[in-house]
């Protein structure tokens, strides 16, 4: 694609998912604009878009970020993430990924701009009823991280309804991988993915937990439905496309619609790596389903998504790439 007139501001653009996000906008051609505080994101993560380093509680930031560029619609990746910390330090996630976002809304509001796509998450649906989950499976949370993207989904459903913008939320489940150019990885200062914590402990010569082994499944593990990175990267254009065009706002699931065990994943792992990864049984962590798998059946239908990297062992053996390049993550 060519060079279009579209410019994008991609709040948490720095950091894994939305650095992503941000090189497949360039690569099509759109504008992208980083607004990231690096808490958790990384610079060397931004590639040929211009990055502001501020925070989302900075309204006087976020007013000039819309006034210095002429804005057509914000994908929003900024939030925190861990659910164990949710629990504990849950004054935090409300402020962040709550109250920040309305900051933000309000910002796009005053700067008259109405297409917003939100980087959602399954913690939504807490305890499946129904495997794989569609769209509209009831959503109660089990955690604080799970309520705070349930209640500004929400809020963007009345900003919405009072015809201040339209939106398309993507739910995610686990994702996974790096680009395949090797450029961009995952690098998070406390890592709780299992894909990266396996590559961290092998290259590390360290052990790896696995949290749980009498879970009522075929292997006793738990199950995850893991998504290639680029392939959430293509979901959200489609999304951006969609809103642009003047589509309908949407809640779409994000996943692979396969369920792979931990013990399965541990063994991708090594069959990629070539290398044997030393385990430790560890009990349950409160609040883990024994399985969390999607149904994206609605994204491909009336978008048209199709993942480029469905199959688990082509997800871990880019990101093995990329650790094995990366031993030490962006910072050597």
């Amino acid at each position: 694609m060519g060079e279009t007139n579209h410019q994008v501001l991609v709040t948490g653009g720095a950091g894994y998912i939305g650095s992503h996000v941000v090189k497949e906008l360039t690569r099509r051609g759109y504008r992208a604009v980083v607004y990231d505080n690096l808490q958790t994101g990384h610079r060397q993560a931004v590639k040929n878009a211009p990055l502001i380093q501020a925070d989302l509680a900075d309204i006087a930031g976020l007013t000039q970020a819309f006034q210095s560029h002429s804005i057509h619609a914000v994908m929003h990746f900024a939030a925190d993430c861990l659910v164990n910390e949710s629990m504990k330090d849950p004054l935090k996630f409300i402020n962040n990924n709550v109250r920040n976002g309305l900051h933000l809304l309000e910002a796009m509001n005053h700067g008259g701009v109405k297409k917003f796509v939100f980087s959602s998450s399954c913690a939504v649906y807490g305890e499946p009823v129904k495997i794989p989950i569609p769209e509209d499976h009831p959503c109660l949370p089990t955690n604080v991280y799970g309520e705070t993207k349930w209640v500004f989904e929400k809020f963007l459903q009345a900003y919405h309804d009072a015809k201040k913008l339209d939106f398309i939320s993507l739910r995610y489940f686990n994702a996974a991988g790096a680009d395949p150019d090797g450029e961009l990885g995952e690098d998070h200062q406390n890592e709780t993915h299992l894909i990266p914590l396996a590559f961290k402990a092998l290259l590390a010569k360290n052990r790896l937990s696995i949290y749980g082994t009498d879970y009522d499944t075929p292997d006793g593990t738990c199950i995850r439905d893991y998504i290639h990175v680029m392939d959430l990267a293509q979901a959200h254009i489609l999304a951006l496309e969609r809103l642009l065009q003047g589509g309908e706002s949407a809640t779409y699931n994000l996943g692979n619609g396969n369920g792979y065990s931990v013990r399965e994943v541990v063994a991708t792992a090594e069959k990629v790596s070539g290398k044997k990864i030393s385990l430790i049984e560890a009990p349950r962590r409160a609040g883990d389903p024994a399985r969390l798998v999607g149904s994206s059946e609605k994204i491909r239908k009336e978008l048209g998504w199709t993942p480029k990297y469905p199959k688990l062992e082509s997800i871990v053996q880019s990101a093995w790439n990329w650790h094995r390049s990366h031993p030490n993550g962006y910072s050597g």
